[in-house]
């Protein structure tokens, strides 16, 4: 059958088995091709496997023989029965990366001397320096790191439990769960493996030339994380499976659901995060407009031309929604830990939510500049 209908999945042993699933000892016509040298995450193996050119015949025939999971044409889909809470995994994954790297960069700051203060007459030679965390810009790239990681790591968390739901909630809780999970999964994935990846940039950074060595660990978290904008689904086809299909599935009754718990947020958020609970307004009526403007007469290839643009906007906006969230719930603790917190909620709306302006303005206009240039132009 032509297309993704005509895909089967199967299992293919390395050795066979007897008909009690029992190894018997022979080899089935499978053969390592040769190692993937990759980029990063170069502690798991990766190869390319050649099946059935006769390198190992099986019962003195070419070919090898696999085992049929499910029903014929049915491999993709049991493919996603996996695929969707593995998303859900990579992004946790480019989480604790960033993760990792924010704390390695703040261990950093916090021992390494470098400059002196500034004071109206310059700086004083005879002062003892500073350690890097004092200077305002070493504080920006780590407070960066922090509204990146820890709000996907909430995110993801957030993501967990909806899985949960579907498991444990009442048929109707369910059913919500589900919808939430459709519109959330591309964000949860695509949002910590573009934005911790960022992190373990900044990470680097904040190392100087350290970070560009393999004296400390930064450089590898960098190299591990760039795999997760890849596998499991390519920022592009996230984005395409948003605008296209999951903010339109059901009569975009997911998206409503998500909106209706932003703006429940937004509002139990006002009295004391006033401008933040406007600005997640604002920006949550923007996404609404632009997914509107991106499919009104238009064809999939037009509507869809600057999905990413849109998945990037879609992705601030939710993970503004979730900062809001946990910094209005820390109530009148006034901890380090919360401050850090409020610290990062504010950073995130004043420094990353207003570049959602210059996303949506390509999807509202489905501006065209990238899908029409004839490749003989690049």
């Amino acid at each position: 059958v032509p297309g993704v209908k005509g895909i089967s999945l199967f299992i293919v042993p390395k050795k066979m088995v007897d008909t009690n699933g029992q190894l018997t000892g022979e080899r089935n016509d499978v053969a390592l091709a040769g190692l993937n040298h990759k980029c990063g995450w170069r502690g798991t193996t990766n190869t390319l496997l050649n099946f059935g050119e006769g390198k190992y015949p099986v019962r003195g025939d070419t070919g090898a023989i696999g085992y049929l999971v499910g029903k014929p044409g049915e491999g993709l889909r049991c493919m996603f029965h996996m695929m969707n809470e593995a998303r859900i995994g990579v992004g946790m994954a480019a989480t604790m990366l960033g993760m990792a790297g924010y704390y390695a960069s703040l261990d950093y700051a916090k021992n390494r001397p470098q400059g002196r203060p500034t004071g109206a007459g310059g700086k004083d030679a005879s002062q003892p320096q500073v350690r890097i965390i004092e200077h305002a810009d070493i504080k920006r790239m780590l407070l960066a790191q922090k509204a990146y990681s820890e709000g996907a790591l909430a995110l993801a968390l957030y993501c967990a439990r909806l899985v949960d739901e579907q498991h444990t909630g009442t048929a109707e809780d369910a059913d919500v769960a589900r919808l939430l999970l459709e519109v959330l999964t591309p964000i949860v994935k695509s949002f910590p493996s573009e934005w911790c990846l960022e992190a373990n940039s900044l990470a680097i950074q904040i190392h100087g030339g350290y970070g560009y060595t393999r004296d400390f660990p930064v450089e590898q978290y960098w190299r591990d994380n760039r795999l997760n904008m890849i596998h499991e689904g390519t920022h592009g086809i996230q984005a395409m499976d948003l605008l296209g299909r999951k903010v339109l599935m059901e009569n975009g009754r997911g998206l409503q659901l998500l909106s209706e718990r932003m703006l429940a947020t937004a509002a139990k958020a006002e009295t004391h995060w006033a401008p933040e609970s406007a600005a997640l307004r604002d920006a949550l009526k923007r996404v609404g407009q632009a997914t509107q403007q991106a499919w009104a007469g238009a064809q999939p290839a037009e509507a869809l031309a600057n999905a990413v643009p849109y998945l990037q906007a879609f992705g601030h906006t939710v993970i503004a929604w979730i900062w809001l969230d946990v910094a209005n719930s820390l109530g009148q603790d006034n901890s380090p830990a919360a401050q850090g917190r409020r610290a990062a909620c504010r950073y995130f709306f004043r420094y990353e939510l207003p570049k959602i302006g210059a996303w949506l303005n390509v999807v509202n206009s489905r501006d065209a500049t990238c899908a029409d240039l004839p490749e003989e132009a690049f």
